[in-house]
């Protein structure tokens, strides 16, 4: 599967921001303010962008989309591309996905499509996928409650790691997730379910070397550009080195760069090929884990990556030594090239 398309690991090609402006309109999409976010995958500055995009293209405004109305009349302007982090819009109780809407009349857009982010939102959906392209993943299963009563029951040996099965729900991973009796066991997956509202996906701990690897399409170019770092968490509270939600919030771990050259093309590799299986368009993040003996496993996907925190930009500035800017030139050079490919 990685042989199908040719990779670079140095970026290329960005639009020029001093000279001659690439004659392209983009719409950057936003939503009004609003308590429930659940349909932002990517929140961002528009006036910064804004700001970015406009040095390298001719058209490049802010678009607020309150009502159906004012989704038609986009489609009506037919932009060359769409930038946003808009999931989908809620008109009249009805879930209308921006992605699917933008295929269906396209006009390119940054993102992967619905079924694909569907997937990836399901933890267990996508490491369902990559086991079914043959790529490592930890053996897993999903359970509830008293689903599995006994010990014996259960389809994985100890130790466990259990987290909630939608990626909406990083609060459900602490120190508790790594549970090696089933009393801990069944406590973590009544916790989950009470306080997350969550299935658990429960699969065997990984104790190894944790790695995130950003990936940026560009078809046209026929480019897919892979940058893998290292993360080194802190020990929580159990002596485990996890991701937990604490750690997270609390910027506790430690991003490198890969300096061994044998774990990096591996590592890369793995990301790639799980990234393909799962559909990815334009960008995302593939978080891999190495088991005690040095086996890489795929833990799950992300393809609505933040830009500002998280590891997608910071996987930039540690292999490219690029700033915002440019990043986001390259995501948006990305999606319009991409569009261009497919029209012949």
């Amino acid at each position: 599967m990685i042989e199908q398309i040719k990779t670079h690991e140095n970026l290329q090609n960005t639009p020029n921001v001093l000279n001659t402006k690439i004659n392209s309109s983009i719409e950057i999409v936003t939503v009004p303010l609003s308590k429930d976010t659940k349909n932002i995958g990517i929140n961002f500055d528009a006036e910064l962008i804004l700001s970015i995009l406009s040095k390298s293209y001719e058209k490049v405004i802010i678009t607020l989309i309150s009502t159906e109305d004012d989704l038609k009349s986009l489609v009506k302007r037919k932009p060359d591309l769409v930038f946003s982090g808009v999931k989908y819009f809620n008109f009249n109780k009805e879930k209308v996905w921006l992605s699917e809407y933008l295929k269906k009349h396209n006009i390119e857009y940054i993102t992967s499509n619905k079924e694909v982010l569907d997937n990836e939102h399901d933890k267990n959906n996508a490491k369902t996928i990559v086991k079914d392209a043959n790529l490592n993943t930890a053996k897993f299963f999903t359970t509830q409650p008293d689903e599995h009563e006994t010990e014996s029951s259960l389809p994985v040996t100890f130790p466990l790691f259990l987290k909630p099965v939608s990626k909406n729900n990083p609060e459900g991973i602490n120190a508790q997730s790594v549970v090696f009796d089933f009393k801990k066991y069944q406590a973590k997956v009544l916790d989950i379910y009470n306080t997350q509202k969550s299935r658990t996906l429960v699969e065997n701990y990984l104790s190894g070397k944790e790695y995130s690897v950003s990936i940026l399409e560009n078809k046209s170019k026929n480019i897919l550009t892979i940058l893998p770092v290292e993360i080194i968490a802190a020990k929580n509270k159990n002596g485990h080195k996890i991701l937990d939600f604490d750690a997270k919030q609390s910027n506790l771990e430690e991003v490198i760069a890969i300096v061994d050259k044998k774990i990096r093309k591996e590592v890369s590799a793995l990301a790639i090929n799980s990234f393909m299986a799962l559909g990815g368009k334009t960008m995302g993040v593939i978080d891999i884990k190495m088991s005690y003996n040095g086996i890489l496993h795929f833990i799950e996907a992300d393809f609505m990556p933040s830009f500002e925190e998280g590891y997608f930009y910071k996987a930039f500035q540690i292999n490219e030594n690029i700033d915002f800017e440019h990043m986001i030139l390259k995501i948006a050079d990305a999606a319009l090239t991409s569009k261009i490919k497919d029209e012949y």
